[in-house]
């Protein structure tokens, strides 16, 4: 019961990038860089491990972003001059690169630190990809001119890498959809066809992740407009309940989102969010435990697995390793609690 994972990133060394931003500078360049990336993989595989973890990511230390991470490898995309914009429905401004052509695949994207991940563990692992809406929504379109059209383009990419990422031993691929929280109707739409279309043929588990961003203060600011019931996943549910993706990532702690939402999803996996990441307080496997109590209500025990509510980039790297070992706890916990 109760297996446990983070939803994708982790805080980068200070050896490495820039500490607690969402776009961050490396530290080096070149073989360098190349070598550090590897190194603090390996660090977080340790600690996830060492927390008690049952599926361990990378921790995406080898992309800047999560979504421009795979942009670097896809032809068509203009990073020489990127543009500022706002994303999420304006919600904060960012420098986006351009589609100023066709696209496809210049070669593998993340081959190397998914080869490297399954040579460095012995437990399941799960690798993330951004989610073809959400990848619509970071970039600045100056060729497909429909944003249906070139989500579709893209899922035929993402698709690419994520059956080869299979193919390298990956158990778990997620597609990371927090672009579902904002184009409610268009996500319970083309957003889970596209979203569909990424996952084709894939034999093992499939994943998407829904939240309501990373805890940076754009972030925050804006769930403080939702009132007192957040109640978007309430459109994209039944969709998601409908398809072919086998679990589903979601916000629970320290939110506002009425946990009766979770029964939307009826046969799907439910990645519970166990763990704020807004907030630097550490959980305590009380609370953990809690809140797999509460999720349990409305989600099979069979089917329920503890996760953070979002990505744990921009946090210090102390208060992310504590949180880790609270999640893993609090699990643990609930094993026991929960058990009969």
């Amino acid at each position: 019961m109760f297996e446990t994972a983070i939803a994708g990133s982790l805080p980068k060394p200070a050896w490495l990038a820039e500490t607690q931003k969402l776009w961050p500078k490396w530290q080096s360049a070149g073989a360098e860089l190349a070598q550090a990336k590897l190194d603090a993989t390996l660090l977080w595989i340790k600690a996830q491990e060492d927390a008690g973890l049952d599926v361990i990511g990378d921790g995406e230390q080898s992309r800047q972003h999560f979504v421009h991470g795979f942009l670097e490898k896809v032809a068509g995309i203009d990073f020489e001059h990127k543009v500022e914009m706002g994303i999420r429905n304006d919600r904060y401004k960012a420098m986006l690169p351009q589609v100023v052509g066709p696209l496809s695949l210049t070669g593998r994207v993340h081959e190397t630190e998914a080869r490297f991940l399954r040579a460095h563990t012995s437990r399941k692992i799960k690798f993330t990809l951004p989610g073809p809406m959400t990848i619509v929504d970071t970039v600045a379109d100056c060729h497909y001119g429909d944003r249906v059209q070139m989500a579709m383009a893209f899922a035929e990419l993402l698709n690419q890498e994520a059956l080869a990422l299979e193919a390298d031993g990956v158990d778990i691929v997620q597609f990371d959809e927090p672009a579902f929280n904002v184009y409610l109707d268009d996500a319970a739409g083309w957003g889970v066809q596209a979203l569909e279309r990424a996952a084709r043929g894939l034999k093992c588990k499939t994943a998407v992740h829904i939240c309501y961003g990373y805890g940076i203060t754009a972030n925050n600011d804006w769930k403080k407009t939702l009132g007192e019931e957040w109640r978007q996943y309430e459109r994209v549910f039944p969709a998601l309940a409908a398809s072919s993706i086998d679990q589903v990532s979601l916000e629970c702690i320290h939110s506002h989102v009425p946990p009766e939402l979770m029964a939307l999803l009826a046969g799907k996996d439910v990645m519970v969010g166990v763990i704020d990441v807004a907030n630097d307080a550490i959980e305590t496997a009380e609370e953990v435990a809690d809140t797999i109590g509460r999720a349990l209500r409305f989600v099979p025990r069979e089917r329920l697995i503890a996760c953070t509510n979002c990505g744990l980039a921009p946090m210090s790297r102390e208060v992310a390793q504590a949180k880790l070992a609270a999640l893993a706890q609090g699990a643990a916990l609930a094993r026991t609690r929960y058990s009969a």
